[in-house]
């Protein structure tokens, strides 16, 4: 993708990720078609100002680049029922950022002559700019098609992440490693602080600081691949 090849974005869900998504590829350089209304407008016209606020359909219909950022368990029906609405284009990349979903889910868009592809950068994301700091130390898990894996490939470079490619029939267990990890290190983080502000500690969350990125980096540490292992990434 060239600085020639640039894209008018739009992104239905207007959470957490999705602003955040847009601003990145703003970033390098596409141009935003608008987004669509979520629970916190405020937040998002802080990350996009003066972006649009339009409905999924006018999303669809304005992009070349429609990428969808809602909720593991909303995305097969908005797919589809957008799909029965005879919104998706031919030739138009229609992306999503769900960790456990591959491109089959984007399968009625496929169908009509959209170009699917999956893209998730693996941090956990706050809504804020702080995210886009936060991509350019990250990876991304990339599911495409073949002939337009370098396009995916390339999306998530421009995002700030370094892309690793995750077969389609991989995406399920990936999405169960990133559940495991995020949900897991809440949780504890949460139960350890309570335990602590119990026994008279004032500021937990800072005591625990030091302890738990060091207990961690140590812990991904021991995960890594010894030397003749081969890589790490595919």
């Amino acid at each position: 993708m060239n600085r020639e090849g640039r894209l008018g974005v739009g992104v239905i869900g207007a959470g957490r990720v999705g602003p955040v998504i847009a601003a990145a590829l703003a970033g390098a350089g596409h141009a935003l078609t608008g987004i669509t209304s979520g629970s916190d407008d405020d937040r998002v016209e802080a990350i996009l100002p003066e972006v649009p606020r339009v409905s999924a359909e006018e999303v669809v219909r304005r992009s070349e680049l429609v990428v969808l950022a809602v909720p593991h368990d909303e995305l097969p029906g908005l797919v589809s029922g957008l799909a029965e609405l005879g919104a998706w284009q031919v030739g138009q990349i229609l992306m999503h950022t769900d960790a456990a979903h591959g491109i089959q889910v984007l399968a009625p868009a496929a169908a009509r002559g959209a170009i699917p592809v999956a893209i998730h950068p693996a941090i956990a994301f706050t809504g804020t700019s702080t995210d886009l700091r936060a991509l350019k130390d990250a990876y991304a898990a990339v599911t495409a098609p073949a002939a337009v894996l370098p396009i995916a490939q390339a999306l998530a470079v421009e995002m700030g992440c370094e892309p690793v490619v995750v077969a389609d029939a991989d995406r399920a267990a990936y999405g169960e490693a990133i559940s495991t990890a995020t949900a897991f290190s809440s949780s504890i983080v949460q139960q350890s602080a309570g335990l602590l502000r119990g026994a008279g500690v004032e500021d937990p969350s800072r005591y625990l600081s030091a302890l738990v990125h060091t207990t961690i980096d140590r812990a991904l540490s021991d995960a890594a691949p010894a030397l003749g292992d081969g890589p790490l990434l595919s």
